[in-house]
Formats: C-alpha cells, sequence, structure tokens
C-alpha cells in the first residue's frame, strides 16, 4: 500500500479534466432541443452487429456521471419496439445481418439508424470477407455515420444530437410541402 502511496504523491492523480463550465448549459440545452423535438426522451436500442467492443465501451461511458446520458432526456432500451433510434457497432457479420433486419422492422416509424465506428461505416479492420458483410448500410439505410475507432463518448453525443436534428428538418420539409 505505501508504494502505491508514494506513488500517488510522486505522480498525482490522474483523471480527466472536469466538463467545461459551459457543459451544464450545453445539456440544458440538449435535453430541452430532445424534448421539444420529441415530446419526451430519446430512446435508443443499441445492436453489436459484430464488433470488437471498443464502440460499446464508449457508449458505455455516456452513462456514467460525467456525461449523464440520461439526464439530456436519451436512454437505452432492450426492445426495438420502444426504440427511436438504433446505434449499431461493428461490421455486420453474416450471421447478424438477418437480426439486424428484424431488429430495424420491429423499431417503430419514425426510425433513425445510426453507424458508430469505422467497423460499422465501411467494415473497418474487418472489411468484407467470408464472415462479414462490411457496414451496416450493406442492410439497412443508414441515416448518419459517427466514425472513428473507437468514436469518443462526446462524438458520439454530438452525432445522436445531429441525427435527431437531421429526422427534425426532414419532418419540418415534409411538412411545409
Amino acid at each position: 500500500m505505501w508504494k502505491i502511496a508514494k506513488q500517488i504523491v510522486k505522480v498525482g492523480i490522474a483523471t480527466e479534466a472536469p466538463p467545461a463550465a459551459d457543459f451544464e448549459e450545453t445539456a440544458l440545452r440538449i435535453n430541452k432541443e430532445i424534448l421539444n423535438i420529441l415530446g419526451r426522451a430519446l430512446t435508443i436500442r443499441e445492436v453489436d452487429a459484430g464488433s470488437c467492443n471498443g464502440c460499446e465501451l464508449e457508449l458505455n461511458a455516456l452513462g456514467n456521471v460525467y456525461y449523464n446520458l440520461e439526464g439530456l432526456g436519451i436512454k437505452f432500451v432492450a426492445s426495438p419496439r420502444h426504440a427511436d433510434m438504433l446505434l449499431v457497432t461493428g461490421p455486420v457479420t453474416r450471421n447478424m445481418a438477418q437480426a439486424l433486419q428484424l431488429t430495424f422492422d420491429a423499431t417503430p416509424e419514425p426510425k433513425l439508424v445510426v453507424a458508430v465506428g469505422d467497423c460499422a461505416i465501411n467494415g473497418g479492420i474487418f472489411g468484407t470477407s467470408y464472415a462479414t458483410l462490411g457496414g451496416v448500410d450493406k442492410v439497412l439505410t443508414v441515416d448518419l455515420a459517427i466514425p472513428g475507432c473507437p468514436p469518443e463518448p462526446k462524438a458520439i453525443l454530438q452525432g445522436i444530437l445531429t441525427a435527431v436534428q437531421y429526422r427534425l428538418e426532414s419532418r419540418t420539409g415534409a411538412n411545409s410541402n
């Protein structure tokens, strides 16, 4: 124990910097935007189509106290029947293609599909092979792609908000015609 204590005194406590002072204002704005667009919390069904789990680790980080995803009015759900959005990670393996399509079919309209990470966008390091079809766009129409290997939680959060705003704009454009 003394060895660890000496190391802490020598190095200091290594942690991430706290969120910027304006993060609280940003969080309130995000929550307000989501409630204005949907009238309720945004619900997301995450589907791992064959990833290495790097993107899942970053998605899990969104639930910690640093990012507080649920405090922003966004929550993950177990059933696609309760989801507004599908977040898909990993290249689509041949064994997951049908399950991904069934999940998409079970999601009520209007539904959004977001590809998270390089593998979900174009197959990443796995590419296209006997085991994988490549990116999510080989199976579903993707509304938004979030690049990175894996993308940082901030990038994922920004992507989620961009997708919701995209959906609102497409609805508004459809209503004005």
